[in-house]
């Protein structure tokens, strides 16, 4: 099973819980540190996105705010609040599953995490991929209902 696999599990645990399907990972050197998945709803909190809260249980692990080394793998392009945590954290690289037409920060909108007027550069990844793209749609499809 791939990382981005594994990220694809936390979103159907998101999913499972009524939240956007969108699960998160970060691995250092070749091992996960943390995974999450959206909780917005559950905690009633706007910032509990997939990879705002991988963020804080991998510095919690490393006991440095600085992820440097560390590589996240989330399901969906993140959103502004979130480009901007992952380039705050210092995350060397993100693999992308899918795009975010609406509110994607990472190219599809706008592009934080590769702007020269910032401090940092950060390597981006984009590794389509059906199955996060198929699991937001049916979350959807079936929310509209």
């Amino acid at each position: 099973m791939g990382y981005m696999d594994i990220a694809l599990e936390e979103a159907k645990r998101a999913m499972k819980l009524g939240e956007v399907p969108v699960g998160a990972i970060i691995i250092k050197d070749n091992k996960i540190i943390s995974k999450a998945h959206n909780l917005k709803e559950t905690l009633n909190d706007p910032t509990a996105h997939a990879e705002i809260l991988a963020i804080q249980k991998a510095t919690k692990v490393l006991k440095n705010w600085r992820l440097s080394g560390c590589e996240m793998y989330v399901t969906l392009e993140p959103c502004p609040m979130c480009a901007g945590a992952i380039l705050q954290s210092r995350i060397s690289k993100l693999h992308i599953g899918t795009f975010d037409e609406k509110t994607g920060a990472c190219g599809s909108v706008l592009n934080i995490v590769q702007n020269d007027n910032l401090n940092f550069f950060l390597d981006l990844k984009w590794e389509y991929n059906e199955d996060c793209s198929n699991l937001l749609s049916s979350f959807f499809k079936y929310r509209r209902r």
